[in-house]
């Protein structure tokens, strides 16, 4: 079980530590993509990788019903459902594309479904999209399927259609339990509802269920997003994710709906997070980094335990580290040494496509201290561990000159107890485990450029 912090010296340390900073899915970040890279760079870095190791697939279904006013996401607002049909042949033209390029159907250990809302496709949909998915990749036996569920567009007879599909995997979109916060937000679910599926789900033989959960929504209390948290605990989901609210309405258009007054002060947000983390691991859970939890004896708790975190796009698995395919709008893939970003609107994607060229709109090709650093951030943000050894032998550096200015910005932060300086190591403290994206964030040469972190949501 995880160690739970002092919440006096939690509290203050997370007030230390309350700015601005990426989430590390990805080193480089997204927003260091360059136009310059196309499809054509895409192309050629399929076509030497092939189908002689397993890869992980995502695929983005850009359609919701309704606005969630908080939404970042990249999504496409209608009730039209016939919308559907025609970007599943679009999807399918682009898998098309990219399996040609592997050279014929690659094994997929991870696949999953994102969105928008993977669940505004219809059963009969959702059937035809696993089936193109199968004829041109190879899902391997005991490969992790999961699909992100909106409570409001399921019932107990679709979670079955899902499970026959072979889908292993769901995370519910939950949010917060507080009527006046959902309203608030446009996402109104009852608690009554989200209970009862993730009960059938568990009947139905579904291997885990995570919920989504966001602090600092307007309306939030401390209190009421306690309440929020025990309601959570009692359906007692094998994972949840606790993510923080970024407003930021000057680049996400729906956040123009919230009232700015009705978001809760810094202090009260502090207070929620804190609150929370203390709350979870006083009901069992393990905090995994970031703002995931897992109850012991989930995959990815004793993943944690034994050092083989891994993380990319979709956040921490269990999955060795091995390349992405991205498919659909906006999606992002990883193969190799570089990351290729899809069209962001359906236009440009469908265009694209219908010249029969790959989508991409920009990405990168990453240069040799882009992959170190990408290493040495891995490590910290999987394994909360830094092996100068094995840096050096596989980068042939001297990693205590290389990260010489690196390592007296860690120093403060030794002095707070979230790291330990070893002659040949840096070690996550558990302590530090809470703040491990700040001491990531250290060796992010792009970030420590920067004038400005704006870009980004705040760590806490």
């Amino acid at each position: 079980m995880t160690e739970r912090p002092p919440q006096l010296e939690l509290a203050d340390l997370l007030r230390r530590h309350d700015v601005s900073g990426p989430r590390y899915t990805s080193y480089p970040t997204a927003d260091r993509f360059v136009e310059a890279y196309q499809g054509a760079q895409h192309l050629q870095a399929l076509r030497q990788r092939g189908t002689a190791q397993p890869l992980s697939v995502y695929v983005h279904i850009p359609f919701c019903e309704q606005l969630c006013y908080y939404c970042a996401c990249n999504k496409i607002i209608t009730k039209h459902h016939e919308r559907a049909a025609p970007y599943l042949d679009t999807l399918t033209r682009e898998m098309d594309l990219v399996a040609g390029a592997l050279g014929g159907p690659a094994p997929v250990s991870q696949l999953h479904l994102g969105g928008g809302s993977p669940t505004f496709l219809s059963d009969a949909e959702l059937t035809e999209l696993m089936a193109r998915l199968r004829q041109r990749f190879k899902l391997l036996p005991g490969a992790e399927l999961s699909i992100e569920v909106d409570p409001r567009t399921v019932d107990l007879t679709r979670l079955t259609h899902l499970r026959g599909l072979g889908f292993n995997r769901l995370s519910f979109g939950v949010q917060d339990f507080d009527t006046a916060v959902q309203k608030a937000v446009h996402r109104v679910q009852p608690l009554e509802q989200v209970a009862a599926l993730m009960q059938h789900a568990r009947e139905l033989g579904f291997s885990s269920t995570n919920v989504d959960l966001i602090y600092g929504l307007p309306l939030q209390t401390p209190a009421s997003f306690a309440r929020t948290i025990a309601q959570v605990a009692e359906l007692r989901p094998d994972r949840i994710a606790m993510y923080a609210y970024a407003h930021l309405p000057q680049r996400f258009k729906p956040q123009r709906r919230i009232v700015a007054e009705l978001l809760p002060p810094a202090g009260d947000k502090l207070a929620m997070l804190s609150g929370a983390i203390s709350a979870l691991l006083g009901e069992g859970y393990d905090y995994i980094g970031m703002d995931h939890f897992a109850l012991p004896d989930d995959p990815l708790a004793v993943a944690k335990r034994q050092g083989l975190l891994h993380r990319g796009f979709q956040g921490y698995s269990t999955q060795p580290d091995c390349d992405l395919v991205g498919l659909g709008v906006s999606s992002i893939s990883r193969v190799g040494a570089t990351y290729a970003q899809n069209a962001k609107t359906l236009e440009e994607y469908e265009d694209a496509l219908n010249q029969q060229q790959l989508p991409v709109q920009r990405g990168l090709a990453l240069n040799r201290d882009d992959l170190l650093r990408r290493a040495v951030i891995m490590a910290l943000m999987c394994q909360g561990r830094v092996e100068f050894e094995s840096i050096a032998a596989s980068y042939l550096v001297d990693v205590p000159s290389y990260f010489a200015s690196e390592l007296a910005r860690l120093a403060p932060m030794a002095a707070q107890g979230l790291v330990s300086l070893e002659p040949g190591a840096i070690q996550v403290t558990p302590l530090g485990w809470y703040f491990v994206r700040a001491v990531a964030a250290v060796f992010d040469r792009h970030l420590q450029a920067d004038a400005s972190r704006e870009r980004f949501s705040k760590i806490i």
